[in-house]
């Protein structure tokens, strides 16, 4: 049984955590502020901390350097809101300090306060799983991933996938079709490589002669996935006058082919991808709104390779293997290598890891089973979109030059709307508010 203290101004939350907490067999205490939590240390000592990362009156990192300087050393897991507030705090803390997202699973819990159970360790051992036959990891993000595809695949809802380039969405929209078991076929088409010519008669189908080169009726890829499901890669690069024909296909599931005028009725699910961030597409023009409403009943944010390093030597087991066993090779990693692979943070994602491994295989020596990793591990596309990127922490900034750039990129993200952006970041819109006036920037975002 561990003594636990969580230090979280969300009082709902707190409940919910304080309930699952007691349910695994612990005691828990509760603070609210850094006040409260430095009280709890003057007369007990606790095994573990639940720190959330923002708290009215400070950072939560606050209460890690009161400790060391008080002489206790408990465990500590920092609880943020927000993917990348984790990678963030993961790069300012200690290793043997943990983290997790809200919102927060049973599982996450008992994770973090219980270790692993001996059955996990056991499936680590065995052959790489396959989730849905499709998606490889391990990690808390494709834990999380795997459990809104289970959810929904459900249902009959339409999907939007949302991530890098490169970060698997076909894939996931494969494991997606897998979980749903149904009986018709998954359909794929790009609507970022067809012109606004061929779009119409790619989605709908036409009819012979409806224009030139029509030597013959086809159909669309709607019709083709009838009970079944039809990916829409690229979605938001349809032009946007042709948008208004997807929405009345997606609101009466009904199709016209070109050049017909019988309607077809179609039953499939629609999952659709896309690259572009929310910001991108509310501000660009790129996507109807009411399109965006009906395409993403169920958004999924797709977790880029660099959140969810601890999945790379699984990935890159499998891809070698694949390799070897196309090429009647034995090549194997050594763990320094995958170590270095590790270090990486793949902005091409998946995709980048899966190339970089080809073109090393490649200038590997066939006479032995040794891989050579090239000397520098970025693509030229990497090189240039590294340069690009906007300024991440370094080292000898204060928490509260990190906290301040944090929030002001998170309110700049959402267009200033304050209530949202203490969602994502895991706090209250008070404590919002207290720490915009501590930093002098609340006239910024009226």
């Amino acid at each position: 049984m561990l003594n636990i203290l969580l230090v979280d101004d969300d009082i709902e939350f707190s409940d919910v955590i304080c309930h699952i907490v007691e349910f695994l067999g612990h005691n828990i205490n509760t603070a609210t502020s850094l006040k409260e939590a430095h009280q709890w240390f003057e007369n007990n000592t606790f095994d573990h901390v639940l720190l959330d990362f923002m708290l009215p009156d400070g950072s939560g990192l606050h209460l890690l350097d009161h400790l060391k300087m008080i002489g206790q050393d408990p465990k500590i897991t920092l609880i943020s809101g927000h993917p990348s507030v984790k990678g963030i705090l993961a790069d300012m803390c200690e290793p043997n300090v943990s983290h997790l997202l809200k919102p927060l699973q049973r599982e996450d819990l008992e994770l973090v306060l219980n270790g692993p159970k001996k059955t996990v360790k056991k499936a680590k051992s065995a052959a790489i799983t396959h989730h849905f036959d499709t998606l490889i990891g391990e990690s808390e993000p494709m834990q999380q991933l795997y459990n809104m595809i289970e959810r929904v695949a459900k249902t009959n809802a339409n999907v939007m996938l949302m991530g890098e380039s490169g970060a698997g969405k076909e894939v996931v929209a494969q494991a997606i079709h897998n979980a749903s078991q149904c009986e018709g076929p998954l359909v794929a088409s790009n609507c970022g490589a067809l012109s606004k010519e061929l779009i119409g008669s790619e989605l709908f189908g036409h009819e012979k002669g409806a224009f030139t080169g029509a030597i013959a009726r086809k159909e669309g890829v709607f019709e083709q996935a009838d009970g079944g499901t039809l990916f829409l890669d690229e979605v938001t690069e349809m032009p946007i006058d042709m948008q208004p024909n997807l929405l009345r296909v997606l609101e009466t599931k009904k199709v016209t082919r070109v050049g017909g005028n019988r309607e077809l009725p179609v039953n499939c699910r629609v999952i659709s991808a896309t690259n572009r961030t929310l910001t991108d597409l509310a501000q660009n023009n790129v996507i109807r709104e009411d399109i965006y409403f009906r395409l993403a009943v169920f958004p999924i944010d797709i977790p880029p390779l660099r959140e969810r390093k601890e999945d790379i030597p699984l990935l890159s087991k499998v891809f070698l293997e694949q390799l070897n066993d196309e090429n009647g090779t034995a090549f194997a990693w050594a763990n320094e290598q995958l170590k270095e692979l590790q270090t990486y943070d793949w902005p091409g994602n998946v995709r980048e890891l899966r190339h970089a491994i080809h073109r090393a295989f490649i200038m590997s020596d066939p006479q032995t089973s040794t891989i050579t990793l090239p000397d520098n591990l970025e693509s030229p596309f990497s090189r240039v979109n590294t340069q690009s990127e906007d300024k991440q922490v370094s080292a000898g900034q204060t928490i509260e030059e990190v906290e301040k750039e944090l929030i002001h990129a998170t309110l700049d993200k959402v267009q200033g709307n304050k209530t949202l952006a203490a969602q994502m970041l895991g706090i209250s819109t008070k404590t919002l508010y207290n720490r915009l006036n501590a930093y002098g920037g609340i006239g910024e975002y009226k």
